[in-house]
């Protein structure tokens, strides 16, 4: 039976007290504060470390298993004070070194008083008490309670949470029924008061260094998150690893933000960037991020939290059964135990996040996190993952190539899961010459200004798309899932490529479905084409129809730009200024309502990149979404469009973006209003109700934040606010005031 059972076991059968304290220093592999190691010493664990060279993989042989060593219980008797250099960790077993520590000033703390000093990474009660100075430790053994903030009171510095006394001087306990604390040399010296505190220099590796290690082998390279209580041990992996460049942490000021964050990184990137959050809250706070990436098949990387294993069940503060709360969202979720395979864990999350392209769980109780590992190597993606090319089978190429023969006006439409693809495809268009028609979510796919571009098709889309649909006689649809949002004609002949199975003819059938990988799928087509196809012989009359109607429809958008009701700009006029102002290169993350609407319509694309909340179709998403973007791709310009109801969801999130030095522009639709729910309601014959907003000058807002602000009041001041903007380094923001009733 290992260590930790016997301990778990002492429990049960010996009661609480002083046996659960050793089972806690059990679990975090300390032998105890009376046995030599007082809870000052605790402290070495979080001290100034020496860098370890990240160890390398060992893809082809499984991790070892945790051993935890075999720890005596600590003797009944409370310990003596000791020196310095007997206060050394065996939570982190290794080579240690005494350190003076320069604390307060001479004339800092006055007789009779305590006062809460740092000492390296140690947090120590410094007291002044007859003359006399003390140092034990900050930290009360009874669930650590900051001792440093207590008083003193008859010679005895006590705990201010539960009222245990301690000798100042020595952290002798007044009470022979309760652990004492480790004290601290202390010398006073011309410049101030010092204390010497032994720290490691080497440590052995813990159970959250092994697996972010992994994590950083599986090519994870930014973590969005909020450092609690509950996540200690992952967050000082992660700081070493930041140390050391191999990843970078974005500190966020709500959890909603870092999960869309990554959900929006992955969209663009198709790799996983990781969220951590605390118990509780912070991992509640994780669930509609999460909900985005799942349903718009983005692969994310959660690891939340959670409380002691001991605490588990009876109801302790910020428990809540978290493999439940997330059983719906995600394609994986593990509770990560003393005894795991604990590099293999974080591989397995991955590999499913990756594979399954979905958010993958990971549970983290807190003292599991520090627990040492002597002998487990951390583990990456070598050998574990397959080819993508997935070849159709003969019977759905053949079946394809019969209907592509005989189209007179075949149109392809490609969705967001083209977006890895979409070169061949545009290949095959050229080839066959079909128009290229793109969902919502597929917008920016291919330029507008190419020849066979279409536009968006569906209620976002461009009267030019929902045209060529109509006139085809053939539809050949890429990585798209039949949206009604998008409203693909259900009765023309359909050709349907996917590399998801289950995405195939999901709703309806469809005449051909091809079960393949879209860009191998693709050039399987380009090479069985017939000859002297009908499309090819009338390519340029495709292609002067596709040229005459966008000259229409920017004709249509010109007039709609100049209108002026005197309630705002019109949306045709803001994004026409946006479309001659946005880099080619740029990302542009979309929000939903009216101005994602106007987006669709009126926005014109050329290589740039487009991110939206898709299926869940979340407000709040597009600033959020832009600091992942820039985490993915920080030498492109980033954008994010949102109305104000949707920015003021995370605003607070513009501080993140100045405390690192985004450069992110916002451009903000103020109506005042959401505008789109106004309008569902007038469209219901319901009364518009509850849908007026109060809000503050965003753009001042920006400035306070130390970012740049521009406010735009008339349509004149659009291009040049906007470049203003993009040239800022920076976050900025363009708070434009516009129409609502202008979509």
């Amino acid at each position: 039976m290992d260590p930790l059972t016997n301990a778990v076991l002492g429990v049960l059968f010996l009661g609480v007290g002083a046996v659960a304290t050793a089972v806690m220093y059990r679990l975090r592999g300390q032998s105890g504060p009376t046995s030599g190691n007082s809870a000052g010493a605790y402290g070495n664990r979080l001290g100034p470390l020496k860098t370890i060279q990240p160890r390398p993989a060992s893809p082809t042989a499984a991790p070892s298993q945790v051993r935890l060593p075999h720890l005596p219980a600590p003797p009944a008797t409370a310990p003596q004070r000791r020196t310095t250099s007997e206060q050394t960790s065996t939570a982190l077993p290794g080579k240690t070194e005494t350190h003076w520590y320069r604390v307060a000033r001479i004339d800092e703390i006055a007789d009779g008083s305590t006062l809460a000093v740092q000492a390296g990474a140690r947090t120590i009660a410094l007291t002044l008490l007859n003359g006399q100075f003390g140092a034990i430790d900050g930290r009360c053994p009874h669930q650590g309670g900051p001792l440093a903030e207590g008083v003193l009171e008859d010679g005895l510095l006590r705990c201010p949470w539960h009222g245990w006394g301690f000798d100042p001087r020595t952290g002798e306990s007044a009470s022979p029924h309760h652990e004492s604390v480790g004290a601290y040399d202390v010398e006073t010296r011309p410049d101030g008061v010092y204390v010497a505190v032994a720290e490691a220099v080497e440590t052995s590796p813990t159970v959250s260094d092994v697996m972010v290690e992994t994590m950083v082998h599986w090519g994870v390279r930014h973590v969005f998150g909020m450092v609690g209580h509950s996540n200690l041990g992952m967050a000082e992996a992660i700081r070493k690893q930041e140390t050391q460049g191999n990843i970078t942490f974005f500190g966020i000021r709500h959890e909603g933000a870092a999960s869309f964050a990554c959900s929006a990184y992955a969209k663009l990137t198709g790799r996983p960037a990781a969220c951590l959050t605390i118990a509780g809250p912070g991992a509640t706070n994780l669930l509609t991020g999460l909900w985005d990436a799942a349903v718009d098949r983005a692969p994310v990387l959660a690891l939340t939290g959670q409380v002691k294993t001991q605490f588990l069940g009876p109801g302790a503060f910020q428990e809540i059964d978290q493999a439940s709360a997330f059983q719906a969202v995600v394609v994986w979720s593990q509770t990560v135990l003393s005894n795991s395979n604990h590099s293999e864990l974080m591989s397995l999350a991955l590999k499913h996040a990756v594979v399954q392209r979905g958010v993958a769980h990971l549970i983290l109780p807190d003292e599991v996190q520090v627990l040492p590992v002597a002998e487990a190597a951390p583990s990456g993606p070598a050998g574990r993952l397959a080819e993508l090319a997935i070849t159709p089978a003969a019977e759905s190429i053949a079946g394809a190539m019969e209907l592509i023969a005989a189209a007179h006006r075949p149109v392809i439409i490609v969705g967001h899961g083209a977006r890895e693809a979409i070169g061949e495809v545009v290949t095959l268009a050229e080839r066959i010459e079909a128009p290229i028609l793109t969902t919502f979510k597929g917008k920016g796919q291919i330029g507008d200004d190419h020849p066979l571009a279409g536009g968006v098709l569906g209620r976002s889309g461009t009267p030019i798309a929902s045209s060529l649909m109509n006139g085809a006689d053939l539809l050949i649809v890429f990585g798209a899932s039949f949206a009604d949002h998008t409203g693909i004609d259900r009765s023309k002949p359909i050709i349907q490529v996917d590399f998801d199975r289950l995405a195939l003819a999901k709703f309806h059938p469809v005449a051909v479905p091809v079960w393949g990988e879209i860009a191998t799928t693709a050039e399987i087509f380009c090479e069985n084409l017939p000859k002297n196809l009908p499309a090819r012989q009338a390519a340029a009359a495709i292609r002067e129809e596709i040229s005459q109607q966008w000259r229409a429809w920017r004709a249509e958008k010109g007039r709609r730009a100049a209108q002026d009701r005197g309630q705002g700009i019109s949306s045709a006029a803001i994004f026409a200024a946006l479309t001659r102002q946005t880099p080619a290169n740029a990302v542009i993350a979309v929000d939903v309502g009216n101005n994602a609407y106007s987006f669709g319509r009126y926005f014109e694309c050329r290589e740039q990149s487009i991110l939206m909340s898709g299926y869940l179709g979340s407000i709040g998403f597009s600033f959020p979404a832009a600091l992942g973007a820039w985490a993915a791709a920080p030498k492109r310009p980033i954008l994010s469009v949102s109305g104000d109801g949707g920015f003021a969801q995370y605003m607070a999130e513009f501080t993140t973006a100045v405390k690192y030095g985004m450069n992110i522009t916002h451009i903000l639709l103020n109506n005042n209003e959401l505008g789109k729910i106004s309008k569902e309601q007038r469209a219901g014959q319901w009364p518009v109700w509850q849908t007026a907003l109060h809000n503050p000058s965003f753009a001042e807002y920006a400035k306070l934040c130390g970012g740049c602000g521009i406010r735009v009041t008339r349509s004149d001041q659009l291009d040049s606010a906007i470049a203003e903007a993009l040239a800022y380094e920076g976050p900025a923001l363009v708070e434009v005031l516009s129409d609502a009733e202008s979509v």
